[in-house]
């Protein structure tokens, strides 16, 4: 098991395990320069899986963590993605949003259009050269940030992106009171036929999606964004949304969150590549 070395990219500026202070959430509203935007991120991808199955064929998932600023915005940009993908997400990003420098009140609407056509782009290739069954090893999971006052969140695959809000985890794309009626759903449908892997959710059921459609939100970034969680499969196929918030929100450092939240999913066994970002807003 190793730690896969981290792919920064900063532009105009050096990471100086970033002196961001740590201001009071309740100020967060106040104008600040943007290095003063109280941001931090730990990630961890096990690499060694010789001993688990098939996954040794597998190449090691690759994690991206990059800083832009541009006339006083300061934006992050964060991805977890399997080696298939390559760089196409980051270098589409670089290219149509950071290298175009959309001003401030254009930003998040332009930021969630561009990763998700950078996402539609991505798909297409795969389709291209993967054969459909094995589609759901393939995945990705992103988060901008922009300011430190606004989130674009996107996955795809069997990749996911969780926000823990107030303690409670949120994903991309599904809003937080449909929890029953999901649940509800899949009860009603628990005898249907299943494919080889399953995979628990948020509502306590379990699914097996081949489905390679981009989902992609944005939201406000307030008193109650604790964290956010990118992970590959490996993660989610062993552990609900919830399970994940419960067991590293008591961390402080994203780090250690990040390396016991993969931890934790070998002990369960997982048989998929495992690799996790934790963002924390102080």
């Amino acid at each position: 098991m190793g730690i896969k070395k981290l792919n920064l990219n900063f532009k105009a500026f050096k990471l100086r395990k970033f002196a961001i202070g740590h201001s009071k959430r309740k100020d967060r509203n106040e104008k600040k320069p943007s290095w003063m935007v109280p941001i931090s991120h730990g990630f961890h991808v096990v690499e060694d899986r010789s001993s688990i199955g098939e996954a040794n064929e597998l190449d090691s998932d690759s994690i991206v963590v990059q800083r832009e600023e541009n006339k006083g915005q300061e934006l992050w940009f964060f991805s977890v993605f399997d080696a298939q993908i390559g760089d196409r997400v980051t270098k589409y990003m670089q290219s149509h949003l950071f290298d175009k420098k959309p001003p401030e009140s254009e930003m998040r609407r332009k930021a969630k259009e561009t990763i998700r056509k950078a996402y539609l782009g991505v798909r297409a290739k795969i389709r291209e050269t993967t054969k459909r069954d094995d589609m759901w090893r393939v995945g990705c999971a992103s988060a901008i940030v922009i300011n430190g006052e606004k989130l674009v969140l996107a996955h795809m695959g069997e990749y996911r992106a969780i926000v823990c809000k107030d303690g409670e985890a949120h994903q991309v794309g599904r809003k937080h009171k449909q929890t029953s009626k999901r649940n509800w759903s899949h009860k009603l449908f628990s005898g249907a036929k299943m494919s080889k892997l399953r995979f628990v959710d948020n509502s306590g059921g379990t699914r097996s999606s081949k489905s390679f459609e981009p989902l992609v939100s944005t939201e406000k970034i307030d008193s109650d964004t604790e964290f956010v969680v990118l992970a590959s499969t490996g993660i989610w196929e062993v552990m609900k949304h919830q399970e994940v918030v419960n067991l590293i929100r008591h961390l402080d450092d994203p780090q250690e969150a990040a390396e016991c939240l993969a931890k934790e999913a070998l002990v369960r066994m997982s048989k998929s590549k495992i690799s996790c970002l934790i963002i924390r807003f102080e």
